[in-house]
C-alpha cells in the first residue's frame, strides 16, 4: 500500500472499491503529469496500482477518483477535481507553515515520497516496563514555543530535542507527545472575543495523515525532512533513557461531516472509511467531530494496524495512547462489539508485542468503558476514575477514603477482574484535557471565556478547590495552601500502584488560568513559560526526588495483584489515627498505608482533614524516618536519598491539616 521504492522506479497502490476511475498525478506545476489508470492492467480487485519507471525518492504525487455512473452521490462522494492524499503517504507537502488553511486552492497537499536513508546508530527499543514508567503527557509546539524556552528551533521536533536533559533531570521514563501526524489546525474561524486573536486547533485532534509526521512541526520541513527530523528526535530520547509514546486519532478524520472539506478519504471511497447511512450519507458521529472512522471494516482496519506497525518500527516509537479508543471497539453499524476485530489484532500482532498500547476508554457518544475495555492482557488504560476520586479526597470530600485506599493499590477494583495487572492502570491527576494542576488547586470553575464558546465548552464536573478565592490572589496563606494541595497530588500520584502519567508544566506551576479546555489557544494560555521552572524551582525539585524515589522502591512499582509474586511477598496494612484501626467511615478524611517487603518499609499518610491529627505508628524492627511532609517548605519537604529525617518519637506523628507524609523505615 502506498508509494514503495522498486528496482527503477516506484510503485504506487491505493484502495478504491467504488470507483470506476482512477489518476495518479506526479508532480506539480508546470511539471504535473497525470496518468490514468487502466482498469484491467492496473486494478486487481479493489486495489489501483502503478509502477512508475523513472522516479525517485523526493517526488510528489497525489490521486483523482471517479465513478460513473454515481448512482447514489450522497454516499460516493467522487470529484474527480479534486486532489486526494494518499492514506498511506508517508510525508505531506503543502502544510509546512504552521495556522495557514491546509486546503488552498492554488497549493493543495499532496503527498510526498521520502528519502528513508537515515543514521539509526544501532537504536533499539527500550522496552522499559510499563510497571516502572513514569508518563510525561507534553505538546510538542506548546512545549518550547514560549520565548523563555530559549532553544534555537521553537515549537519543533529539534527545540524538543534541546530541551532532553530536562527531561533527564526530572526523571521521567516517557514523553506522550499530543498528536504529531499530519492534522489541520485551522479549521476553525472562531476569533478570541478578549483579545480580537484568531483561536487554532493547538492540540492536533484534526487528522489529515495517519502515517506522516507535522511538517510545521519540523525546523526543516522541505522534501521530507520532518521524517528525519521526528527520527533524530526519538533517537536522541533513546539515548537519554526515555521512551517515545504517540498520541494517535483514529476515530475520526478532520474531513468532518457532509459539509467538510474532502482530503482524501472521503474522495477515494467515502462509503469504506466513514459509517455512513447507506441511504443519506449521513455519517454517525460517534467521535464528537463530524464524522467516525468505520474501524473494524477489514480494509480500515488494516490500515490503522500498519500506520501503527510503521510507527513502532520504522520511525521507533515505544508506545501508542488512543484517543476515544471505545470507537474503535464499535462495529460498521456502530455498535458495541465484544471481541473488536480491530482491538484484537492490535493485542495480538506480533509485531507489537512489546509495544505499549493504552486507551482511552471511552467516546463522545456516552460509551464509558474504564476497567472494561476489551483487553486481551494487553490493553492499559488511562483510568479517569482515579483522576476523579483522588481530586475529590484531596479536596475534602468526606466518605472517599476506601475509595481512595483502593485507587491508591492500583484499582484492583477495575482490573483484577479482567485479568489485568496493576500496570495496566494509566493514573493521572491531570493531562492536556483540563485544568493544569496549578489550576485545580485556584479555582471552583471554568474560565473558558478566550474559546468563543460564552464558556459552553469544557467540563463542567472538574471536582477542583481553589483553597478560599478564585484564580490569583496575593494573600500568602492562600498561596501557600495551593502549593501544599499541589505536592499533596503529586506525592499521591507516584506512590500509588500503577503508572503515573503527569501534564507537562504542573511540576513549575504552569497555569491556563482557569481554562480546562484549552484547545485552540496557540498562545501564551499553552505555551511553558520556563521562567517558571526558576521561580518554582522548590516545586521542581519536589517532583524531581518524588519521581527518583518511586522509580528505587520496588514497593511502588508493582506487578502483580497477588500479595506474592516473584519470589516476594508484599505486606499491605492499613491504620487510622490508631494503628490497626481504619477509618472508613462517611466523615473520615484520612488515609494511612503501610508497605513491607523486599526489605523496605513505607507508611504513607494522606490527610485531607482541614485540622491536625496525631496518626500512631506502625511498629517495625527499625525506625521509621520521614521521608516527605507537604506542609514544609522546600527542601524539607522531601528528603535527599539517605537523609531522610530521625522522629523524635517512634509512637506516633502529628501530620498538618491537608497535608502528605511519608515514612521509610
Amino acid at each position: 500500500m502506498g508509494a514503495s521504492l522498486a528496482r527503477g522506479g516506484i510503485n504506487f497502490s491505493i484502495y478504491s472499491r467504488h470507483a470506476t476511475e482512477a489518476t495518479l498525478v506526479l508532480g506539480e506545476g508546470e511539471e504535473q503529469v497525470e496518468l490514468g489508470l487502466d482498469p484491467v492492467v492496473n486494478r486487481t480487485g479493489h486495489m489501483w496500482h502503478i509502477l512508475v519507471r523513472g522516479v525517485d525518492s523526493g517526488v510528489r504525487y497525489a490521486w483523482r477518483f471517479d465513478r460513473r455512473p454515481n448512482t447514489n452521490p450522497n454516499v460516493h462522494r467522487y470529484d474527480p477535481s479534486y486532489l486526494l492524499l494518499d492514506p498511506y503517504a508517508r510525508a505531506i507537502v503543502g502544510g509546512e507553515d504552521w495556522g495557514e488553511p491546509q486546503q488552498r486552492e492554488y497549493r493543495p497537499l499532496r503527498c510526498i515520497v521520502p528519502n528513508a536513508d537515515f543514521d539509526w546508530e544501532y537504536d533499539q527499543p527500550l522496552n522499559i516496563p510499563l510497571a516502572d514508567s513514569v508518563i510525561y503527557e507534553m505538546h510538542v509546539r506548546g512545549f518550547t514555543r514560549h520565548p523563555s524556552s530559549g532553544v534555537a528551533k521553537p515549537g519543533t521536533f529539534a527545540g524538543l530535542i534541546e530541551k532532553i536533559p530536562y527531561l533527564k533531570r526530572l526523571g521521567v521514563t516517557a514523553v506522550e507527545l499530543l498528536p504529531v501526524n499530519e492534522f489541520e489546525e485551522s479549521d476553525t474561524n472562531l476569533v478570541n472575543p478578549l483579545t480580537g486573536e484568531r483561536l487554532l486547533n493547538l492540540w492536533g485532534y484534526q487528522p489529515i495523515a495517519f502515517f506522516a509526521p507535522n511538517a510545521s512541526y519540523s525546523s526543516n520541513p522541505h522534501d521530507g525532512g520532518q521524517v528525519r527530523e521526528f527520527k533524530e528526535m526519538v533517537k536522541r530520547l533513546h539515548q537519554a533513557g526515555i521512551e517515545v509514546i504517540l498520541d494517535v486519532v483514529f476515530n475520526h478524520t478532520s474531513e468532518g461531516d457532509e459539509r467538510g472539506p474532502v482530503r482524501g478519504f472521503r474522495g477515494i471511497d467515502n462509503a469504506t472509511y466513514y459509517m455512513v447511512d447507506p441511504v443519506t450519507g449521513q455519517y454517525k458521529n460517534y467521535s464528537g467531530c463530524g464524522n467516525t472512522m468505520n474501524c473494524n471494516h477489514p480494509v480500515v482496519r488494516r490500515m490503522i494496524v500498519d500506520a501503527i506497525e510503521y510507527w513502532a518500527t520504522q520511525m521507533h516509537v515505544d508506545g501508542f495512547r488512543f484517543d476515544l479508543a471505545s470507537i474503535l471497539g464499535r462495529g460498521q453499524d456502530g455498535s458495541v462489539l465484544a471481541n473488536p476485530p480491530l482491538l484484537e489484532e492490535l493485542a495480538g500482532s506480533p509485531v507489537l508485542a512489546s509495544t505499549k498500547l493504552i486507551a482511552e476508554a471511552w467516546d463522545a457518544a456516552g460509551l464509558y468503558q474504564v476497567g472494561t475495555f476489551p483487553a486481551w492482557g494487553r490493553w492499559a488504560e488511562w483510568n479517569g476514575k482515579y483522576r476523579d476520586d483522588v481530586r475529590r479526597f484531596v479536596r475534602g470530600e468526606g466518605g472517599m477514603t476506601s475509595t481512595l485506599a483502593t485507587r491508591l493499590l492500583g484499582s484492583p477494583d477495575l482490573y483484577l477482574t479482567s485479568a489485568r495487572e496493576p500496570y495496566h492502570s494509566i493514573n493521572f491527576v491531570t493531562c492536556h484535557d483540563g485544568f493544569t494542576l496549578r489550576d485545580l488547586v485556584s479555582y471552583d470553575r471554568k474560565h473558558n471565556e478566550a474559546n468563543a464558546e460564552n464558556n459552553a465548552d469544557g467540563s463542567n464536573e472538574n471536582f477542583s478547590w481553589n483553597c478560599g478565592a478564585e484564580g490569583a490572589v496575593e494573600d500568602k496563606a492562600i498561596h501557600a495552601l495551593r502549593l501544599r494541595q499541589t505536592k499533596n497530588f503529586a506525592a499521591l500520584l507516584m506512590l500509588s500502584h500503577g503508572v503515573p502519567m503527569m501534564l507537562a508544566g504542573d511540576e513549575m506551576g504552569h497555569t491556563q488560568h482557569g481554562n480546562n479546555n484549552a484547545y485552540c489557544q496557540d498562545n501564551e494560555t499553552s505555551w511553558i513559560d520556563w521562567d517558571l521552572a526558576h521561580e518554582n524551582a522548590g516545586l521542581v525539585r519536589f517532583f524531581e526526588r518524588l519521581i527518583a524515589f518511586r522509580k528505587g522502591n520496588p514497593l511502588l512499582c508493582r506487578t502483580r495483584y497477588a500479595w506474592q509474586a516473584n519470589g516476594e511477598s508484599l505486606g499491605i496494612a492499613w491504620h487510622g489515627v490508631k494503628r490497626h484501626r481504619p477509618d472508613w467511615g462517611p466523615e473520615s478524611r484520612s488515609v494511612a498505608l503501610q508497605l513491607s517487603g523486599y526489605g523496605r518499609e513505607l507508611f504513607l499518610v494522606a490527610n485531607a482533614f482541614w485540622g491536625d491529627l496525631d496518626f500512631e505508628l506502625p511498629r517495625i524492627r527499625g525506625s521509621w524516618r520521614r521521608l516527605i511532609n507537604t506542609a514544609f517548605d522546600s527542601p524539607f519537604d522531601i528528603a535527599e536519598p539517605g537523609e531522610e529525617s530521625p522522629l523524635s518519637s517512634q509512637d506516633s506523628y502529628r501530620v498538618h491539616a491537608r497535608s502528605v507524609c511519608v515514612f521509610v523505615g
